[in-house]
C-alpha cells in the first residue's frame, strides 16, 4: 500500500508540473482552433538582422537544438504540411524563417544550434544570426523552447537559456517526440526538468509536451499562443 501511494503521489507531481487542457477554457481552446483553422503562409527567410520583415505585430518564436522538431511542431499547429520544411538532415534551417498566421501574428523559426559536423564559419554565422534575433527583436513576444524527450536538458540548452535569461526574453519549455519515451521517464523527465527552470529568471512556469507524429498536446499549445497574443 506504501509503494501504491507513493507512485500516485509521484504522478501528481509530475501532471502539476505539466501545462494540460485544463489549464484553458473552452473559449481559448475554440477560438484558437478556429484561428489555426485560417491561413499560414510563408513571409521570408533571412540571413542577417537586415531582411528581418517590418511590422508591428508579436512573434512568437521556435528555438532548439539541430533535429529537435521545430520544423514538424509548426506544421502540426498550423496543419499545413510542409510549411516549415522539415529534414532528418540535422542543420539543414540555417537561416530564420519568418510565417504569418492569418495576417495577425507571426511564427519564427530559428536556427537549429548544435550540429557539429558544420563547418566553424556555418556554426559563427548562426550563433550570430539567433543571438541578435534573440535579444533584439522588440517584436519577439516568447520563444518555444524545445527540448527532446529522449535527451533531456543537455549543456547545450543550458547556454542558451543562459542568453534568454539574460535578454529577458521570455520563454516556455516544450518537451517534444514525447511518444518516444515510456512513463517511467517521464517522471524522471518532467521533474528534473522543472528543478531546471525553477531557477531560471526568464522561464515560464510548466511543461508543454508535445508529439507531433500523434498531434499530442498540439490544441494546448494553440492555446498558449492564442492566450498569449491575445494578453
Amino acid at each position: 500500500m506504501v509503494e501504491h501511494s507513493e507512485h500516485i503521489q509521484e504522478e501528481e507531481i509530475r501532471k502539476s508540473l505539466i501545462i494540460d487542457i485544463d489549464d484553458f477554457t473552452d473559449v481559448e481552446l475554440e477560438n484558437s482552433r478556429l484561428l489555426f483553422a485560417r491561413t499560414s503562409k510563408f513571409v521570408i527567410s533571412v540571413a542577417s538582422n537586415s531582411g528581418y520583415p517590418f511590422h508591428n505585430k508579436r512573434e512568437i518564436a521556435f528555438a532548439g537544438r539541430s533535429n529537435v522538431g521545430k520544423s514538424s511542431l509548426i506544421n502540426s499547429i498550423t496543419e499545413v504540411s510542409g510549411l516549415a520544411r522539415v529534414s532528418n538532415t540535422p542543420g539543414r534551417t540555417q537561416m530564420i524563417n519568418f510565417f504569418s498566421q492569418d495576417d495577425a501574428f507571426y511564427l519564427v523559426d530559428l536556427p537549429g544550434f548544435g550540429y557539429a559536423k558544420a563547418s566553424k564559419d556555418a556554426i559563427k554565422k548562426w550563433k550570430s544570426l539567433t543571438y541578435d534575433y534573440l535579444q533584439g527583436r522588440k517584436e519577439l513576444e516568447l520563444v518555444f523552447f524545445l527540448i527532446d524527450s529522449r535527451h533531456g536538458i543537455k549543456e547545450i540548452d543550458e547556454n542558451i537559456m543562459d542568453i534568454l535569461d539574460s535578454a529577458a526574453v521570455s520563454y516556455q519549455i516544450v518537451m517534444t517526440k514525447y511518444d518516444k519515451i515510456n512513463k517511467s521517464q517521464s517522471q524522471k523527465l518532467i521533474e528534473t526538468t522543472n528543478e531546471k527552470i525553477s531557477k531560471r529568471a526568464a522561464a515560464r512556469p510548466g511543461i508543454l509536451v508535445s508529439s507531433s507524429k500523434d498531434k499530442y498536446g498540439i490544441d494546448i499549445i494553440r492555446a498558449l499562443i492564442y492566450r498569449i497574443i491575445n494578453t
